[in-house]
């Protein structure tokens, strides 16, 4: 069944009745522009077609209950008030993002009541594929279909985030939710993460967006993430900066004196990570898929050797990838680090030759074989 179809079937034998209205909201993969989110840098992400999905009716007036049943969690069923304080369940619980996300909502002053929703996605789960960002956002655009909320994409989207930050307790930047709420099918979202403004790229249509999943569990992400930030920051101090991006390659070496190694080669990926993404929107824009590859090679070597986050079989996988696609496209490992999937860009038409290449290719290295997923850049947040 189709994600819509088992929400609908969760809902109904939890609430014995039909939904009202049904939202979307997808997952993302970013294309280009790793760790450059939280240096107030650009990004280059698109949604995909894997995403959550919820059907929802609203409660009577004066009722303030709130029902959510997971079909993906064997139709387990979480109770809370809407209420100015909502408290939390234990670390690690799917509910905590319902929650958390109503209690921003509730934050902002925005008229809510109580409602009957059932969830159900198919976005990969720890592949870095954003699934906790499209469930936020997801649960946000059912109360605003709901209760006819005023509230903008840009405004969902930054409810998520501190709904991640301060209710779940993951100091995530802006990108997930942003490209979640604010996608466009057929584009990828060039977006500056200081102002918040995005630019649509247009994802020529003749051109796959493919995911590999390394199988590697991604380890070490939380605090190396953490270390990553802070060895940013001590960067920009150095520079006398608010932040990385306001750095150029020229800047960064004429003032290197008295910076130790390891925190120049963190702020040489960061500001050469940025420049790449600028180029890549253009690359992107005009076809060029030859200088899209390069830029994506040089992006994964750049988080090989100066941010130090790939792994062995992660870059193994990405040669693979590289050789089978050749000058018209290039693959580069996506997300945090430390494990998790490959992104490749590549005509459509060498789908099965690639795909063939990483079976034969490439092997995980606790045993079995990759896992791929051949997306469209989608539309984000809306009627599902």
């Amino acid at each position: 069944m189709t994600p819509r179809e088992r929400a609908d079937e969760a809902f109904r034998a939890a609430y014995g009745g039909e939904p009202t209205l049904r939202v979307q909201a997808p997952g993302r993969v970013n294309l280009i522009g790793e760790h450059t989110d939280y240096n107030d840098g650009f990004v280059l992400p698109c949604a995909i077609d894997f995403g959550t999905r919820i059907a929802a009716r609203p409660r009577p007036p004066g009722d303030d209950q709130i029902q959510i049943v997971a079909a993906d969690h064997d139709g387990e069923i979480d109770r809370f008030r809407c209420a100015a304080h909502i408290p939390r369940r234990e670390p690690g619980t799917w509910a905590n993002y319902a929650r958390g996300m109503v209690q921003m909502l509730v934050a902002r002053g925005l008229p809510l009541g109580g409602a009957d929703l059932a969830v159900a996605g198919n976005v990969p789960q720890g592949a870095g594929l954003s699934s906790s960002a499209s469930f936020e956002v997801a649960v946000g655009q059912a109360f605003k279909a709901l209760y006819g909320l005023a509230l903008t994409p840009t405004e969902l989207a930054l409810a998520a985030q501190r709904a991640e930050n301060e209710f779940v307790g993951c100091n995530c930047g802006i990108m997930d939710q942003l490209i979640s709420a604010r996608g466009e099918a057929g584009h990828a979202l060039l977006i500056d993460c200081r102002s918040l403004e995005s630019t649509p790229v247009p994802v020529p249509g003749d051109l796959a967006v493919m995911i590999v999943h390394s199988r590697v569990k991604r380890g070490l992400v939380d605090s190396e993430y953490n270390t990553r930030r802070q060895q940013c920051e001590a960067a920009a101090r150095h520079y006398g900066v608010p932040a990385l991006r306001d750095l150029d390659l020229a800047a960064l070496e004429a003032g290197a004196a008295g910076l130790s190694d390891v925190t120049y080669r963190r702020a040489r990926h960061v500001v050469t990570e940025n420049a790449r993404t600028l180029a890549a929107a253009e690359a992107l824009a005009a076809g060029d898929l030859a200088a899209l590859g390069v830029l994506m090679a040089a992006s994964h070597t750049s988080m090989r050797d100066d941010f130090e986050i790939t792994v062995p079989a992660v870059d193994r996988l990405v040669e693979v990838l590289q050789q089978a696609i050749g000058p018209q496209g290039g693959a580069r490992m996506t997300g945090g680090g430390f494990g998790g999937c490959v992104v490749a860009l590549l005509p459509w038409a060498r789908v099965d030759t690639v795909r063939a290449a990483v079976e034969a290719g490439y092997r995980p290295p606790g045993g079995g074989e990759a896992t791929v997923w051949v997306c469209a850049a989608s539309a984000g947040a809306g009627p599902g």
